[in-house]
């Protein structure tokens, strides 16, 4: 498997933040801390993608705290979202444009959550195809509490480091995982977890959540994922309760992770499966 040693250099280009921030402005999206808003931005562009360029080549660019946004759950709950500012977005999109051939070439084929060409009907449209064609009719259902917060750090680049060794990429990912979040004025560190509503964090759980993926497939196991909504497709139901604790374990123990008990069940085809909660996460 190719180790890539030189990226950052890659990342030096005005064009590409350019098109780093047409794809933000595209995306749409609220202001971070700074409360600079994307017109703002837009409305001195080439200076303000002159000056992210000069820190990027100068070592001196700093990510700042995400925005702490909360939305609220259809079960009662809330989602943590992080809110960066738009001058960090502009930088994420080309790192994240960078990195993201680099592991798609590796990922799973049965995951389809945030990743180019696919999506949540393909999802289906496999798992339909699992219980029909190969009979699985027993579906282990697993949801996963809050997973973009409680990625490990440490296990984030040490996947990354299989790729990629360029020291100035790994620091600038660093960056953006230990910027902290502002809460109520107040800055908070971030030693866990990269933020929901990053360009980024939804490549880096892809990255992660791959060794879970891959560790199935080596044990046999069929599996659809679709972000952190994960089907386990099984011949009996002897079968779909030992890949459910197999599952935890990798989950759990390997990877740090916490499913959610009170969501994860084994159903029965015949009786309808329930896929890929939209709005859960």
């Amino acid at each position: 498997m190719r180790v890539y040693h030189s990226l950052y250099g890659q990342l030096l280009s005005k064009e590409k933040l350019y098109k780093g921030f047409r794809r933000v402005w595209k995306a749409k999206g609220a202001a971070g801390i700074d409360r600079q808003s994307l017109s703002d931005f837009a409305s001195n562009l080439s200076d303000n993608l002159d000056q992210l360029l000069h820190e990027l080549s100068t070592k001196q660019y700093q990510a700042q705290p995400v925005r702490r946004v909360e939305i609220p759950k259809e079960d009662g709950g809330v989602r943590l979202l992080g809110i960066p500012t738009i001058r960090d977005r502009v930088v994420q999109q080309p790192l994240n444009d960078l990195l993201s051939p680099i592991f798609e070439e590796q990922f799973h084929p049965s995951s389809y959550g945030y990743r180019p060409r696919r999506s949540c009907h393909d999802a289906i449209n496999k798992a339909t195809l699992f219980m029909r064609r190969y009979e699985l009719k027993h579906v282990v259902d697993m949801d996963l509490s809050k997973c973009f917060d409680k990625l490990d750090h440490g296990l984030i680049l040490s996947s990354i480091e299989k790729r990629v060794s360029d020291g100035s990429v790994l620091k600038l990912l660093v960056q953006f995982l230990k910027s902290g979040v502002m809460v109520d004025g107040h800055k908070q560190a971030t030693e866990v977890g990269s933020p929901q509503g990053g360009v980024i964090s939804p490549l880096i759980a892809n990255i992660y959540l791959d060794a879970f993926d891959q560790e199935m497939k080596k044990r046999g196991h069929r599996i659809v994922r679709y972000a952190d909504d994960i089907l386990i497709l099984c011949r009996s139901r002897a079968g779909a309760e030992n890949a459910l604790k197999q599952a935890k374990k990798i989950l759990e123990v390997e990877l740090k992770l916490e499913v959610n008990s009170r969501k994860t069940h084994i159903a029965d085809s015949n009786e309808g499966v329930k896929f890929f909660r939209s709005g859960d996460r």
